[in-house]
């Protein structure tokens, strides 16, 4: 009969070493898609900064903000809503603002936030404030995002 001898090697087992490498990726992936979808749920914000260029034509001007949407105009910081049908008229809330800027156009400009469908809004507002010669500024923004204006 023949005996078995018994080996001294050691034998590495990396079987353990896999499952934990295995848990530790899965909840990593698990984590990444619990931050995204809470990322995609919340509506982005977006804040308007008016930039100032050194020897910039409205360097030493405050901007004035507005934001042109499908349906109309909102006057911003009163977040004052002018629909798209009173744009034009002479003492629309629209009208009022820009003879305001009118004014002190040499101490107030005009910058505009246009959401994707409020392109034709912006044109009319547009022709509005060139036509009595105030600068203005524009910035497409995305149509979820949250506008804030400091």
């Amino acid at each position: 009969m023949r005996r078995r001898s018994k080996s001294n090697k050691i034998e590495l087992e990396l079987f353990p070493f896999l499952s934990v490498l295995a848990c530790t990726i899965g909840s990593l992936i698990l984590l990444i898609i619990v931050l995204s979808t809470e990322t995609l749920k919340d509506n982005p914000e977006v804040t308007i900064i008016a930039k100032t260029e050194a020897g910039g034509v409205n360097k030493k001007k405050q901007p004035r903000y507005i934001e042109c949407q499908k349906d109309g105009v909102v006057i911003y910081p009163s977040q004052e809503f002018i629909s798209k049908n009173e744009l034009s008229k002479p003492n629309s809330k629209l009208a009022n603002f820009i003879k305001e800027i009118k004014k002190n156009k040499d101490k107030e400009y005009v910058i505009v936030a246009v959401r994707p469908n409020g392109i034709d809004v912006f044109q009319k507002v547009r022709d509005l404030i060139e036509k009595e010669e105030i600068d203005i500024g524009y910035e497409p923004i995305e149509e979820n995002w949250k506008l804030k204006i400091q």
